[in-house]
This record gives structure tokens, C-alpha cells and sequence, in this order.
């Protein structure tokens, strides 16, 4: 009874006491997502609706973050634009996860030739600059959010195959598993019930944070005119429209602007309390994942 009392107090203390930031991170994602999902909801107008008659309004009771130079309610834009954001970010990451985390497994595992190969791979596309790559792609492929999807997936796994490899490597060496290999339990299942589980952690605390990085290359991309095509509602394009009227109408790219950088925060601030659990409170963990696995003299 004793015993039990501290561990209730701690339990309690993690879940309403523990860095007020963090309960801000979630209340802006959990704010995103219910824009993504019913943005109907809380878009008062159609978000491609023209007025010329009402272009480039301020700030007002009608329209709450003004308007464009085509008279389009800045806030239904926003709100729309989250959807694609957070669609494009899940995806690559999604991917990113599962198929560089693979690659990773099957190379930390394996070892030989298997892991020579694919480490090699994965070494030229991280002596890619993380941007450059996507932009050469998108050119090849022609604008549009689909290939600037494939273009950020296409340079997000290596990441995810080193941290896993390195993972896997490590976990290979325990007792347990060498273990299991003697006794001739199949290699899906030591890899499955033993290895996988036990070297997945630092993979989701790279993946939580790394939703936020990817929807800000992707706000970059279409910044640059690479993203999505007009009149699409893209954070990014819009944020790049409104760079001609910022003396005139400094609301045009500052509220597409801020919607990035609250969404990026959220996921990295998130990312680095899910870094914090999974290290048992070691701050900093999301960070230096991210610093140890993106390069290529980290093998």
C-alpha cells in the first residue's frame, strides 16, 4: 500500500504535470487535425470563392484573417490548407517509416553484403541535400502535391534505415536473441517478437517529429513555385503570393506563414516528449536522433 501510493503520485504527475508546452503542442495538432478532417466546420467560406470586390481586406469581423488579392477569406485557405499539409507529412513519413525501417531491419539483421548494399544506397541519398533532390524531382515530374509527395518520400527513408540498422544491430548482440537463433526459432519470429519491438522507439520519436519537418519542406517546395498549382489552398503557395503585398497587406503572408511554423513547433515539441519517455527523461532525444542517424559518417 505504501509502495503504491508514490507510484500513483509519479503516474499523476506525468500525466498533468509534465512541461505545459507539450499540452500547447497537442491542443495546436488537435486543432490542425479537426481542421483537416471537417473543415467545413470552421471555414466560413469557400475557400477558392473569388470577390474582387473584396480583395486584399484587412483583418475584420467578416473575414478574421483578411483576405487575398483575389477577395479568398484568408482563414477558409488556412483551414482547407491543413488537410494537405498533414496528408503530405503522414504519407512521407508513413512510407518513410515502414520502408527505410525495413530496409534497416533486414541490413542490421542480416549484416554481410545484405547490409554493405543497402547502407551504400542509403549513403548516396544522404549525401543529397534534404531539398534539392525533391526540387530536381518535382521538375522532372512536374508541379503538383502528388509528386511533391514522391519527391520528400523519395529522400525521407535513409534516415530511417540508419536508425534502424543501428537499432538492430545492437539488439542482435543480446543473449536473448542469440539465444533464440540456437534454438531454432524462426527468423520472422526473432525478428518480430524479439528485435523489432526493442528497437522500434527511437523510430517513433524521429517519425513524431518528423511529420512537422516534412510539412515544412513541403510548405518550401510549393514556396518556391514547386508544390501545389493554384487555386489549391497550400500553405506554402500561399505564403509565396503574398510576398508581393506585404507592405500593403501584411496579413497576406504572415497567418500562412504562422500556421507553418505553430504546426512545425507542435510536432517537434511533441517529438521531443515522446524522445523523453522512451529515454526516461533525457531532454534533447528527438534532436539527437535526428543529428546521429542523417549522416553518412555515422556507419
Amino acid at each position: 500500500m505504501t509502495a503504491e501510493l508514490p507510484r500513483r503520485t509519479r503516474r499523476r504527475a506525468g500525466l498533468a504535470g509534465r512541461r505545459p508546452s507539450t499540452a500547447l503542442a497537442l491542443g495546436v495538432l488537435g486543432v490542425t487535425v479537426v481542421m483537416a478532417v471537417v473543415p467545413g466546420v470552421l471555414a466560413p467560406y469557400d475557400p477558392n470563392a473569388i470577390d474582387l470586390g473584396a480583395s486584399l481586406l484587412p483583418p475584420s469581423a467578416d473575414h478574421l484573417l483578411g483576405t487575398d488579392n483575389n477577395g479568398r477569406d484568408l482563414l477558409s485557405r488556412i483551414v482547407h490548407g491543413a488537410g494537405i499539409s498533414l496528408a503530405i507529412g503522414v504519407s512521407v513519413v508513413l512510407f518513410s517509416a515502414v520502408v527505410g525501417g525495413g530496409l534497416g531491419l533486414i541490413a542490421g539483421f542480416r549484416g554481410g553484403w545484405v547490409d554493405e548494399v543497402i547502407m551504400r544506397i542509403t549513403d548516396v541519398f544522404l549525401s543529397v541535400p534534404y531539398i534539392l533532390l525533391p526540387m530536381v524531382v518535382v521538375v522532372a515530374l512536374q508541379p503538383s502535391l502528388v509528386n511533391t509527395t514522391i519527391a520528400l518520400a523519395a529522400v525521407w527513408w535513409p534516415s530511417y534505415a540508419r536508425l534502424m540498422r543501428g537499432q538492430v544491430v545492437s539488439v542482435r548482440r543480446r543473449p536473448y536473441v542469440d539465444s533464440a537463433i540456437v534454438l531454432g526459432v524462426p527468423t520472422r519470429r526473432i525478428l518480430l517478437r524479439h528485435v523489432l519491438p526493442n528497437a522500434v522507439g527511437p523510430v517513433v520519436v524521429l517519425a513524431t517529429t518528423d511529420v512537422g519537418f516534412v510539412i515544412l519542406a513541403s510548405a518550401g517546395l510549393g514556396f518556391l513555385g514547386l508544390g501545389a498549382r493554384p487555386p489549391t489552398p497550400e500553405w506554402g503557395v500561399m505564403t509565396s503570393d503574398g510576398l508581393g503585398f506585404m507592405l500593403d497587406a501584411w496579413w497576406y503572408s504572415l497567418f500562412p506563414g504562422l500556421a507553418i511554423a505553430l504546426v512545425v513547433l507542435a510536432f517537434t515539441i511533441l517529438g521531443d516528449d515522446v524522445g523523453d519517455r522512451f529515454a526516461g527523461g533525457s531532454g534533447g532525444r528527438t534532436r539527437k536522433v535526428r543529428q546521429k542517424w542523417s549522416s553518412p559518417a555515422s556507419d
